[in-house]
């Protein structure tokens, strides 16, 4: 413990020595988003910045105080099941280095129920200027024109518009969008669409009626089931911590000294770290699922 504190000392001075007109927090900060815009996933900067502009990105304390409640929550665990300070370091790390990805989930959740809702905008003005112009590539340029959308859906939305024109038909378009976002209301309103420009329906009005009430319907479920989840999640993660605690019934069931005694045993210490193990994928599993694709097939 003192060579960690020794060597946490040096690292301080020769920061501080090297940047004598900045503070060693600002120097780290700097140089940890220096390294994380070089080697950082494309996909977890884009929704990391999206989180930024919605205002849901945590700030600096908030990282801390995870990294913190993650390492310590963790350290904790480990040394009731083993009392050994090294285990208890070594699970404290494991948990600070899963602290990333586990906000690249979140992240994740709140990019995807962007686009969600991006989406649903499309679809709804999509069918509400169809109504006017009687045609969806005019349709398409009225969204455009609206100034309602957001990138990346302004984007692709230009991007079908460009492909329309250059075939001289809508399927190639709408099949770039079926593919990009591959939503239950987006294919829906696609097919709606390919069969009134391809057949000519008649009474489209009706049809397209229907299709906002459909929309209406499945935006509603998609929320019902956003809030369902969450309190579920909320429920699985006590649950899983629970799980971790139940060494301490064991304990009391053999007595401190004879739990001690028994973790000595090598099998026994792969069976407790089995259980941790085995135990945090669960957590990281459920957290994955409770953050994957918001109203997607």
């Amino acid at each position: 413990m003192e060579l960690i504190v020794m060597l946490i000392t040096v690292i301080f001075i020769y920061v501080y020595r090297k940047n004598p007109g900045n503070t060693p927090y600002k120097y780290f900060t700097e140089t940890v988003s220096t390294v994380y815009d070089k080697y950082a996933p494309y996909s977890y900067k884009v929704v990391k910045e999206k989180a930024k502009e919605l205002g849901q990105d945590y700030t600096f304390k908030q990282y801390i105080v995870q990294v913190i409640l993650f390492g310590g929550v963790a350290a904790a665990i480990a040394f009731l099941y083993f009392y050994s300070v090294l285990w208890a370091i070594a699970y404290a790390i494991a948990a600070i280095i899963a602290v990333p990805y586990v906000n690249y989930l979140r992240y994740k959740r709140i990019y995807n129920e962007y686009i969600f809702e991006e989406v649903q905008i499309y679809c709804t003005n999509v069918i509400m200027e169809f109504n006017t112009s009687q045609s969806f590539v005019k349709s398409l340029e009225g969204v455009r024109d609206s100034g309602i959308l957001e990138e990346p859906i302004l984007s692709d939305v230009k991007t079908m518009i460009d492909m329309s024109y250059a075939n001289g038909t809508i399927d190639e378009a709408l099949k770039f969008m079926n593919d990009k976002y591959p939503y239950y209301m987006v294919k829906n309103m696609h097919q709606l669409f390919l069969q009134i420009t391809n057949e000519g329906a008649k009474d489209s009005g009706e049809s397209l009626e229907n299709m906002m009430q459909d929309i209406d319907m499945l935006v509603e479920g998609v929320y019902r089931d956003k809030m369902d989840r969450a309190a579920f999640y909320k429920k699985f993660v006590i649950y899983g911590l629970a799980l971790y605690l139940l060494v301490m019934f064991m304990q009391f069931l053999l007595g401190q000294s004879s739990y001690i005694t028994m973790v000595n045993l090598w099998y026994i210490q792969i069976i407790l770290h089995a259980i941790l193990l085995i135990n945090s994928y669960f957590l990281l599993n459920g957290t994955k699922f409770y953050n994957e694709d918001i109203g997607a097939e």
